[in-house]
């Protein structure tokens, strides 16, 4: 923007009580580093805790620093804009994908911070809890999450294996994970006899929490979805009714209605130009 004269200095001078915000890939004060989204997931360490432990280090299937940059930087400009309430004060917010992938590492940057020991390689499966992780059953997979010795006794119940359950290799959940390999194909010997839809039944009964996983067309089908109104149809001046994805937050019980449909090529330079720059 500074090229075009709209940098956070130029325009602060002109209206001091300007909140502006600069997303990058790696800061203002790294202005020579590319900001695309996938070398930020390599210099942040996303690629390395997101990998299966034979395979290559693996990015995020969607552009998770992008999005939770822009994220981060509407919290902050939401918290100046408040402050500004208050004082009149503008602000520059500088936010970086680097940063903002770091900011998401959380319980795994803690361990790393109290024991010095890098993350290994878990792919699906949770790196201190056992057996928590992606199962395949006859026709495709499911996610399990066993969290307590309680859960792992009704588990080994539900998909008929009590002996595991009574097997001392697997008696607390430190052991389950030491041994987490035999643990692994112990269990997808029985996985493998039905299918999704019956395990998923079972563990329901059981109340085991486990659940399908499924493609982008299934997930956006589901119950689930539409109940929450993920998916809603909007009108579009040259496509017309067009699917878009439903707000996230509802607030009162209701879904936040999507107004306004993606913007054509150019749409807004005028008005920008004229209305804003007075150019």
């Amino acid at each position: 923007m500074a090229r075009l004269g709209l940098d956070a200095k130029e325009l602060q001078a002109i209206k001091p009580a300007l909140v502006y915000a600069s997303i990058s890939g790696f800061g203002q004060n790294q202005p020579t580093l590319a900001g695309y989204d996938q070398i930020a997931q390599g210099t942040s360490g996303m690629m390395s805790v997101n990998a299966t432990p034979d395979g290559p280090p693996t990015k995020v299937g969607v552009p998770i620093g992008d999005i939770t940059a822009g994220m981060f930087a509407s919290q902050a400009i939401l918290a100046a804009l408040i402050e500004r309430g208050t004082n009149g004060k503008g602000r520059h917010i500088d936010v970086a994908l680097n940063d903002s992938l770091l900011a998401l590492f959380t319980y795994q940057a803690g361990r790393y911070f109290a024991t010095r020991e890098v993350p290994r390689q878990e792919g699906n499966f949770h790196p201190t809890i056992a057996p928590y992780g992606t199962f395949a059953v006859s026709d495709g997979f499911i996610n399990v999450a066993v969290a307590t010795d309680a859960q792992f006794a009704r588990f080994c119940e539900a998909i008929r294996a009590p002996e595991l359950a009574d097997d001392p290799r697997f008696a607390t959940n430190a052991q389950r994970q030491e041994e987490r390999p035999e643990l692994v194909r112990a269990i997808q010997v029985h996985l493998k006899e039905d299918t999704r839809e019956h395990w998923l039944a079972r563990f329901e009964q059981f109340s085991i929490p486990a659940g399908p996983i499924l493609d982008i067309e299934e997930a956006f089908a589901s119950p689930l979805a539409t109940a929450r109104e993920m998916r809603v149809e909007i009108d579009h001046p040259t496509s017309g009714r067009i699917d878009q994805v439903g707000a996230p937050w509802k607030i009162d019980g209701a879904s936040s209605p999507i107004r306004m449909p993606p913007p054509m090529l150019g749409q807004h330079t005028e008005e920008v130009l004229r209305e804003w720059l007075h150019r």
